[in-house]
């Protein structure tokens, strides 16, 4: 089964070495990242397997710079869910203005879903 797992902290370089704890702790593969705050305010998505990623995001939440704000694994996310983080993958890769949807989203959506 696959799952997100989610932490936001404060900062990118935080960001940055709780993705390298998560990455490094277990098998998990990195989705995507939201910046809000002009950054100072970082949420990173991975996936994988469920243990993979609960291992993975207590790892980071106990090994970070900075203690994160949140943290979340999403077992067996809603297709909806999915989809969120398929516009944001989008987004992140350039293929996604603020006001326009990609012409590909539906192929970045399918893809997305059919790895997850």
């Amino acid at each position: 089964m696959k799952s997100l797992g989610l932490i936001e902290v404060e900062s990118v370089a935080a960001a940055i070495d709780s993705l390298d704890i998560m990455c490094k702790s277990a098998a998990v593969e990195f989705v995507t990242w939201e910046r809000k705050l002009g950054g100072r305010l970082v949420t990173v998505v991975v996936r994988g397997e469920v243990s993979a990623v609960t291992a993975a995001v207590e790892s980071a939440v106990s090994s970070c710079i900075k203690t994160p704000c949140a943290h979340a694994v999403i077992a067996n996310p809603h297709e909806e869910t999915n989809r969120i983080m398929a516009v944001s993958a989008a987004r992140m890769s350039g293929k996604q203005t603020e006001n326009s949807e990609p012409e590909s989203m539906s192929l970045v959506q399918d893809n997305f879903v059919q790895e997850v």
